[in-house]
């Protein structure tokens, strides 16, 4: 054999043993996981009751499979979910409800995502007080795990051979929500007409990339929509309410049938809203004139992307693809907690604890902001043990033809998206934050050195130095898959 042709082959082999071409098979579904009301809403530090639903809350749920004839050789089950986050004992609850009805499913392959809507029911337990005779938190996980099982079950039977195609688009709907200012510090949407306003703090990505997948006769049957900005344009709000995905999916559907599943994927934005930072009223004046709210005005953005998207992927599907799933483990380096920041939180939660006991009936106005702080003193304590404490975290890395879809548990600040995106090897590469987990922000070294909200030790579990080796690790992962 020649030296050329022994160099093909050996970069056949690895291509191959990377992520083989196979037939797909595609399955999808959509889950009404509205929950009973009322209903403890999260989101914010003090508790709000729902007592109606303005939007049903949503999951989608997107199945893929490559397969070489009768075998299975991989697959993902993909699920997007209208909430604030998915903590780990949900998302474990989920995986074994799902075992019991999908038994030959390999649920460590399963991973949901959250729209970040502030506008959804409570899942996570003991951070609020909720009384008697409204939904649970622990309520709440029992029967969303119970409707994605039933989803899923769904979706994996109905699977049946079809295509995939990807595109980018691109639309305004986030905006870097830190001000800085001549100090030097910032604040979360601090105000930009003071004198001392310098800046933005950071990046904002307009990219709008998105996953589509046909059945055999060519119907589009999902759409996984990757928008790097949380759903909280109506976070104050105390009726449920599936922020901007609700219209955006009603768009979607009206360009591309009614029976369409859409996935809500958020980018890297643990430092972005859809909230106007500036030019005001040039946008709103605007939205008067095309007569417009302001979840139109995204939703109206979002679908336009998607269009601009599909217009050119809708030409380049494929049945045929490379197709891996890896799911890993890693362990980053939490950050540490400084004597002064201790000191800080011990204070904050004796406060609590003080208007607490002179106010018992207040209680749901301080529990919230007790329970934030007393984890800044326990990592602070645990650390005179273990002064190099560590985060495990789960992440998803895919590949799907030319594109790299990649998860984290975090509200990533944008640049580590960036980052990412900047370095991997696949054409198009899809970054979906808060997926498997809630572990808070993962701020930059320039938010961390501007302070307040987000960037204080008590948002944050791990810092920059974590999120650089989440960026390498990830990348790596990433770039394995194209050899």
């Amino acid at each position: 054999m020649t030296r050329s042709l022994l160099l093909t082959a050996c970069v056949l082999c690895l291509l191959v043993h990377s992520a083989p071409a196979a037939e797909l098979h595609v399955g999808a579904i959509e889950v009404d996981i509205t929950p009973p009301l009322p209903v403890a809403l999260a989101g914010q530090f003090h508790l709000r009751v729902a007592q109606k639903a303005e939007t049903p809350i949503k999951a989608g749920i997107l199945v893929l499979e490559s397969r070489e004839g009768d075998k299975g050789l991989d697959h993902a089950v993909m699920i997007s979910c209208d909430v604030v986050g998915v903590p780990p004992d949900v998302l474990e609850l989920v995986r074994q409800e799902t075992h019991k009805v999908v038994p030959d499913l390999d649920v460590s392959k399963l991973f949901i995502s959250a729209t970040h809507t502030h506008t959804a029911p409570v899942l996570r337990r003991n951070v609020y007080v909720i009384p008697k005779g409204v939904t649970q938190a622990d309520e709440y996980g029992a029967i969303l795990a119970q409707r994605l099982a039933q989803g899923v079950a769904a979706a994996w039977k109905a699977r049946k051979v079809g295509s995939v195609g990807w595109g980018l688009g691109h639309a305004v709907v986030a905006y870097n929500r830190r001000a800085s200012y001549a100090s030097g510090k910032a604040q979360m949407y601090g105000k930009t007409d003071r004198a001392d306003f310098r800046h933005l703090e950071g990046y904002e990505d307009h990219d709008v990339n998105t996953l589509l997948a046909w059945d055999a006769q060519g119907k589009l049957l999902a759409a996984a929509v990757n928008v790097s900005c949380p759903a909280q344009e109506v976070e104050g709000r105390t009726s449920l309410n599936a922020d901007y995905w609700h219209p955006a999916r009603q768009l979607l559907r009206k360009r591309f049938g009614e029976e369409l599943c859409v996935l809500g994927w958020i980018g890297a934005a643990g430092d972005q809203s859809p909230h106007l930072m500036y030019r005001k009223a040039s946008d709103e004046r605007m939205m008067r004139l095309r007569g417009l709210t302001r979840l139109e005005e995204i939703a109206r953005r979002v679908d336009r992307a998607v269009e601009e998207a599909y217009e050119a992927a809708g030409q380049d599907s494929h049945s045929n693809v490379a197709f891996a799933h890896r799911v890993q483990t890693l362990r980053l380096p939490m950050r540490l907690v400084l004597e002064s920041e201790y000191a800080e939180a011990k204070a904050a939660v004796a406060e609590a604890a003080s208007q607490i006991e002179k106010d018992p009936k207040a209680a749901d106005r301080h529990h919230r902001k007790m329970e934030w702080y007393q984890k800044t003193v326990d990592r602070f304590e645990a650390q005179k043990s273990e002064p190099h404490p560590t985060l495990e975290i789960e992440v998803h890395v895919l590949r799907i033809g030319d594109v790299a879809i990649c998860t984290n548990p975090f509200e990533l600040f944008t640049d580590y998206g960036i980052r990412i995106k900047a370095r991997s090897k696949a054409v198009q590469t899809f970054v979906v934050q808060l997926t498997g987990g809630l572990s808070g922000y993962l701020p930059t070294e320039r938010a961390v050195a501007g302070g307040h909200y987000s960037a204080v030790v008590h948002s944050s579990q791990v810092g920059p130095e974590g999120g650089q080796v989440l960026v390498d690790k990830t990348v790596e992962t990433i770039n394995s898959m194209w050899p």
